[in-house]
């Protein structure tokens, strides 16, 4: 046997190298075949197709390299691996006939500058690739010169060799013997059948996942743990997708093999809906069980909890939003191996690597920004879910820390929501970062004539009785301003907590206003009138005079 394989490539090609060396018996002729040349790649793959569709398979064998057959078998067994072959390229290859070189050196002519095949002669090109069982098995094509005869393209030897496993894998399969021959045209590229037989799958499997959905609801309400309870009913939606794909993907392997357009959309869709969905489900389980975990140990938070409550609370959100980030990317990289687009994207990433970079940073500036500051309020905690708050003149709980942005609840239960990243670039108020404790400041503006001293007593008094009042060495009053209008006073409390600190603040306000309301009425600020004129000053004199002792 003549053939030489592409190992030995530098001992078998001739002063181009852009060929192998094959003998006449390998690559033969086609005789009487209308539209036979294969001359180039397009040429040879697209003739085959249309010789093989017209089931000329003793023509169409001579698309093969058959070098690795005995020359006694070539003729019968040669006809026999078209045939096969040619079904295996209208189940599983969707043929973009763009994408095929139409040159006899299959010089690729467009593409990056440092790319290594840019601007060179190439001898064999990589069709599909195909994994069965944990082995990858290719269809490919190879240009052959015999002697004093014109290169042709072929498919190689190892191709033929793949036939037979190809063929079981992707062939009909026993359910297509029954279908009827006048369901087997095709119409639209895909055959008549398979537009009767997708969209009644489509509705089995949509009445498989209502009955996957409804049997996940009912065994969460028989359930007695609540954790199961919550798991049942979180996971239920992607449970049934996942379902469904994967019996949809059951039956295409099992049942039928449909042809390449269907096969080249249906197959990359399932794996991708059947890898998102089982990301999901396992997310949606771990979401219960912290939700358990969290109401158990924790409870409602806020921030009379301890700090090391409200960081085990962050540590929980911190913990999902990398198991999020994990699933993503391990689903990623699954889909990728499944679909084998490591191959096919390999050399196309790495070559356009920098402007994928440049493209990231400006679309997903805004996105990949807020998630690195989410991510660094997870590390360095800043703030921690049930910390007390004052941002942007909000007085406000860390009610939630996502991906992109944070939920704020403030005193009176409204929700602002605010992007992380704009959230760690503003300064801001956090009460809760070492102590939950707060001094409260009560302000009274009142006349002049008020005793401060006798303020003071009072209000030490209320505070001490008051049951929102700690440390009470650290009460105190004092006068902080004045003004023509009257004496600013602040009495000083310390509480446990913000929360408490403000109703504590506003009941020791009334108090000290209805002491003063009741024993001192004259100290309530009025005002004074000064700088009059000569003439009004002399009548007040006047009014104001002693009587006459005349």
């Amino acid at each position: 046997m003549s053939f030489t394989s592409p190992y030995a490539l530098a001992e078998a090609s001739q002063e181009s190298g852009s060929w192998y060396q094959a003998d006449f018996a390998a690559t033969g002729t086609v005789k009487g075949a209308k539209g036979a040349n294969r001359r180039t790649p397009r040429e040879t793959v697209r003739n085959f197709v249309a010789l093989t569709e017209a089931s000329e398979y003793q023509k169409a064998a001579q698309f093969l390299n058959l070098a690795d057959l005995p020359k006694a078998q070539r003729a019968k067994r040669g006809a026999e691996l078209a045939r096969e072959l040619g079904l295996v390229i209208d189940r599983q290859l969707w043929i973009d006939w763009s994408s095929l070189s139409a040159r006899p050196d299959a010089m690729e002519e467009q593409g990056p500058a440092n790319h290594p095949l840019t601007g060179q002669a190439r001898r064999d090109i990589g069709l599909k690739m195909v994994k069965l069982n944990g082995q990858t098995y290719e269809i490919r094509l190879a240009r052959y010169k015999s002697k004093d005869r014109e290169p042709v393209w072929l498919f190689t030897p190892q191709t033929v060799e793949n036939i037979p496993i190809l063929y079981e894998a992707f062939g009909p399969h026993l359910f297509e013997a029954y279908i009827p021959a006048s369901l087997k045209e095709k119409v639209g590229g895909l055959r008549l059948w398979e537009w009767i037989a997708l969209p009644l799958l489509l509705v089995v499997l949509l009445g498989l996942g209502w009955l996957v959905n409804r049997t996940m609801r009912w065994l969460g309400h028989k359930a007695n743990s609540p954790i199961l309870r919550q798991a049942a009913e979180k996971t239920r939606l992607p449970l049934a997708v996942v379902i469904m794909a994967a019996v949809a993907q059951f039956f295409f392997r099992m049942g039928v093999s449909f042809s390449g357009p269907a096969t080249n959309i249906v197959h990359p869709f399932l794996i991708i809906v059947i890898v998102s969905g089982l990301g999901m489900t396992v997310l949606k389980i771990i979401d219960a069980v912290l939700n358990r975990v969290t109401l158990r140990v924790i409870g409602e938070i806020d921030d009379t909890r301890s700090i090391k409550e409200r960081e085990l609370y962050t540590s929980i959100y911190a913990l999902r939003r990398i198991v999020v980030l994990v699933m993503v990317a391990v689903s990623f990289i699954v889909v990728l191996i499944q679909l084998n687009l490591f191959e096919s994207l390999g050399m196309s990433l790495l070559a356009s690597a920098g402007v994928v970079t440049v493209l990231l940073g400006i679309a997903g500036q805004a996105v990949l920004g807020n998630i690195m500051a989410s991510l660094q309020i997870a590390l360095a905690k800043p703030v921690r879910i049930g910390d007390s708050v004052l941002f942007e003149g909000n007085w406000a709980y860390v009610e939630s820390i996502f991906y992109t942005f944070i939920r704020l609840r403030t005193w009176d239960e409204r929700r602002i929501i605010v992007p992380v990243k704009h959230f760690i670039s503003q300064p801001f108020e956090n009460w809760s970062v070492k102590d939950a404790r707060i001094m409260k400041t009560i302000v009274l503006v009142l006349d002049h004539s008020a005793d401060i001293s006798q303020l003071r007593e009072v209000f030490i008094e209320l505070a001490k009785n008051d049951e929102g009042v700690i440390d009470h060495h650290t009460l105190a009053a004092s006068v902080t301003r004045h003004s023509r209008a009257g004496q600013e006073l602040s009495f000083y409390a310390m509480s446990p907590d913000p929360s408490t600190a403000w109703t504590t603040a506003m009941r020791l306000r009334e108090g000290m206003l209805a002491h003063v309301r009741t024993h001192h009425p004259n100290w309530w600020p009025y005002e004074r009138v000064y700088g009059q004129e000569p003439e009004a000053e002399q009548a007040v004199a006047a009014l104001t005079a002693p009587p006459s002792q005349d």
